[in-house]
């Protein structure tokens, strides 16, 4: 299946000279959801994975779906401020300034083998500090999943030593 028809582009968001990859549509397809979906875990799926981190907030869809089909639990990485338990932080750069993700300090056990979800592999920022997060935790990160690579910006680079898998490559 050609995933790629799926996906609409959005010309000048968020910001002008910007072409979006809007996946809302497909998502919104079953077909070519549960094919992603299929696609993004099918790397993995012999592995041993004790927990899934889905990245805020498309990583959400995809990570709980992935969870499902291989029997574990999913766990959430969000902007600052949005988790209502106790959490661990972490920084990264962006083009202009910095954020950060935070997670719940037992969203990973020591000696928990993780997976990293997200939509789409830009920067490689994001991904780079649920790692870290991942890491400090006590856990390893078995690999990190795209659906959408943006290979252009050579996010690959700042995730090396890590398994990094995308479905879709721009």
């Amino acid at each position: 299946m050609d995933l790629k028809k799926y996906i609409r582009d959005v010309p000048d968001f968020p910001k002008e000279g910007i072409i979006f990859k809007d996946i809302t549509t497909l998502i919104g397809n079953g077909d070519a959801f549960k094919y992603a979906v299929d696609k993004m875990i099918e790397p993995f799926k012999e592995e041993s994975i004790d927990r899934i981190i889905g990245i805020e907030s498309r990583g959400f869809l995809f990570g709980g779906a992935m969870a499902y089909i291989i029997g574990t639990g999913v766990n959430i990485a969000r902007k600052p401020g949005k988790l209502p338990w106790k959490t661990i932080k972490e920084e990264y750069s962006l083009e202009y300034g910095t954020n950060a993700l935070e997670i719940h300090i037992d969203a990973v056990k020591e000696g928990e083998k993780i997976l990293i979800v997200d939509d789409l592999l830009a920067t490689g920022g994001t991904a780079l500090a649920v790692a870290k997060l991942v890491e400090r935790l006590g856990g390893s990160v078995v690999g990190i999943s795209f659906l959408v690579e943006l290979t252009f910006l050579n996010g690959r680079k700042k995730l090396e030593g890590y398994k990094v898998h995308s479905v879709i490559e721009y």
